[in-house]
């Protein structure tokens, strides 16, 4: 399923319709833990209300929006939080990795097995078209689940996540795939996620 594009382990994830590029381990250049715990400590973290389908239940995460423009999806508008200089310098690192340059980073918080992400593509108007989004992972692994829009012939790909991984989706992906993280059968410690991304004006 994977073809090693270089010997710095970068991998080209091989699906129809998609675009992506995976890091197992990425070097943040710093300690692994000490800055999980500072994410976790420092972030205004919130859980969201969304609407989907015209029904209302809070997001099973903890989130919090940091960047220079404001984004909108289901139903919720966020305002950025500053930079602060941590995710600054998360933001050069995965920025030099990918050859990508990002305006804005949402963080999710996954607490413990029973926090998840559902089924959903980024595929707002403020992303663009063919939009690049960075997915910083940190803490647990947790198992990144993908699924086609429109060809049911494609089975679910599971992709896990370790720590310090770095997930580039690019091109079509967003157009063609669904994305998201189930709950956990097995207790699980937290996790964040960092996703990197350019909102346009």
């Amino acid at each position: 399923m994977h073809d090693l594009l270089s010997d710095f382990e970068i991998e080209q994830l091989s699906l129809p319709d998609a675009d992506l590029l995976f890091w197992r381990q990425v070097d943040l250049g710093r300690a692994h833990d000490s800055l999980l715990q500072e994410l976790i400590v420092s972030t205004d973290w919130r859980q969201e209300e969304i609407t989907v389908y015209g029904k209302s239940y809070l997001q099973p995460r903890l989130s919090a929006w940091h960047g220079d423009l404001s984004y909108s999806y289901s139903g919720i508008r966020l305002e950025p939080l500053p930079w602060t200089p941590t995710l600054l310098d998360l933001k050069a690192h995965v920025e030099a990795l990918t050859g990508h340059e990002f305006n804005s980073v949402l963080l999710n918080y996954y607490r413990d097995q029973n926090d998840s992400m559902g089924m959903h593509s980024d595929d707002e108007r403020e992303l663009g078209p063919k939009p690049a989004i960075a997915s910083l992972s940190l803490g647990d692994e947790r198992t990144f689940l993908l699924k086609h829009k429109t060809r049911k012939d494609l089975q679910t790909v599971k992709l896990t996540l370790p720590p310090d991984s770095l997930l580039l989706m690019q091109g079509d992906t967003q157009q063609y795939w669904r994305h998201g993280i189930n709950k956990e059968r097995r207790p699980c410690g937290p996790r964040v996620n960092l996703t990197f991304r350019t909102i346009r004006t």
